[in-house]
């Protein structure tokens, strides 16, 4: 394909300031010349927009050509390619999004949400007009996932795609495991230096993940993105009890994101695991990302670094400019939209595996009896027990490690004990990472 840039620059209109965009800002600045030569040509800002023209964002705002309404980026003709920064599913994003596609202009994203709901539409917008849809900033911050996914494992059957996926959620469960302290108290420190958000609940409560794991499925297995497929769990209620009793088994406790293909469907999920000490993942550690994709040819594939972040981020956002400088386009998900595969649910309960309970019961005599009961009567087998002492008013901790099985055995021993005047609080349920 013909590079129509090659010698005039690349005119790129920001929308969105925040962390990621002065990043982009700076980063183009910084490493302008060596980008322009990887590009063919210089990538220039000519426009920029957002909702606060008064805040103070750290960086030199006036080369730039400040645009109150952003809807009219779309039909400019002074402008190449937009980069969209702002998030949010639907609203003013996904509006852009749209008039850009529709008008012919490449546009390139971070904005996970919007790719998990609308990822389809938008897809094929960009493939009826035959321009990019890039949106390598989406997932895993500046680690290279998407590119790897889409170019270097192109011509492998991927089997099964998991990873860390969020950040904040790794730098608490990684703290605490280190520091012995409850998921409160890091969660608050976790806001104070910045890795958490004041409201944090997109990120603890998976959301974020399910987001991320949506777009790395539909990439992986070449079938339709499947937001509302992934049943989510996050990462409220681990307990430091969890932390200490999963060391002693010889695991760290990760939110994973897991998406599998196969002839019983498409199963995804993003929940907190028992990985073992000698996987890859039990070593990422902090804010870090990573992702592990199992192809048929290549074999596992682990990409890891920085998630999230101005640098990281950033640096996804210019590498796709660059492809766009190229011409390098393809496929927003690998393949024409016409190739990707609606796929039915995989059924979880039929999944074979070893998983993790832990109950907060009285401290009486007969406890432990109808535990044992609820788990033989819904036929699962116990591979080990712990039983914590009391602590006076909180009740005793008691955990279960169970041998492999379907996973639907575990869901009704809980169904079982539901109502249980034993039960002090709902019982934690954690897979175990094969």
């Amino acid at each position: 394909m013909t590079n129509l840039h090659r010698h005039a620059p690349l005119r790129v209109a920001l929308v969105g300031l925040g962390t990621v965009g002065g990043g982009v800002i700076r980063l183009l600045d910084t490493n302008r010349d060596l980008i322009a030569r990887r590009a063919g040509c210089p990538i220039q800002i000519t426009a920029i927009s957002a909702r606060d023209r008064s805040k103070d964002r750290g960086v030199d705002l006036s080369p730039y050509e400040w645009v109150d309404d952003m809807t009219t980026l779309a039909a400019r003709d002074d402008i190449d390619v937009v980069v969209e920064l702002i998030g949010g599913a639907d609203g003013p994003a996904l509006t852009l999004a749209r008039q850009c596609l529709n008008a012919g202009k490449p546009f390139v994203t971070a904005n996970k949400a919007m790719l998990a709901y609308h990822g389809l539409d938008l897809a094929g917008l960009a493939e009826k007009a035959g321009i990019a849809l890039k949106y390598e900033a989406a997932v895993a911050g500046g680690i290279p996932v998407i590119k790897g996914m889409r170019e270097g494992a192109a011509a492998n059957e991927i089997s099964r795609v998991y990873g860390i996926l969020n950040g904040t959620c790794n730098y608490i469960l990684t703290t605490m495991e280190k520091e012995g302290r409850g998921f409160d108290a890091v969660l608050k420190e976790a806001q104070d230096l910045g890795y958490a958000e004041a409201d944090p609940s997109f990120d603890i409560d998976g959301v974020d993940a399910a987001h991320k794991l949506t777009i790395l499925a539909s990439l992986a297995f070449g079938t339709e993105l499947d937001f509302s497929g992934v049943a989510v769990t996050g990462i409220r209620h681990v307990i430091a009890a969890d932390i200490a009793e999963a060391a002693a088994l010889g695991y760290r406790i990760r939110l994973v994101g897991m998406a599998e293909n196969g002839p019983e469907g498409l199963f995804q999920r993003v929940h907190p695991m028992l990985v073992p000490l000698d996987h890859p993942l039990a070593h990422v550690d902090g804010s870090l990302n990573a992702v592990v994709a199992e192809g048929n040819f290549v074999g596992r594939l682990f990409f890891q670094g920085r998630g999230a972040g101005e640098g990281p981020t950033a640096s996804a956002v210019v590498a796709d400019l660059i492809d766009v400088a190229r011409d390098e386009y393809g496929d927003a998900f690998a393949m024409p939209i016409a190739a990707l595969m609606p796929q039915h649910r995989a059924d979880a309960g039929k999944r074979i595996g070893r998983a993790y309970l832990r109950f907060k019961v009285q401290d009486r005599p007969g406890v432990l009896a109808e535990i044992a009961a609820a788990t033989r009567d819904a036929g699962v087998s116990i591979e080990s027990m712990i039983q914590r002492g009391a602590n006076q008013a909180d009740g005793v901790l008691m955990a279960i490690v169970t041998h492999a099985g379907e996973e639907r055995c575990v869901l009704e021993t809980l169904e079982r004990l539901a109502g249980s005047d034993s039960l002090l609080q709902a019982p934690m349920v954690m897979h175990i990472l094969d």
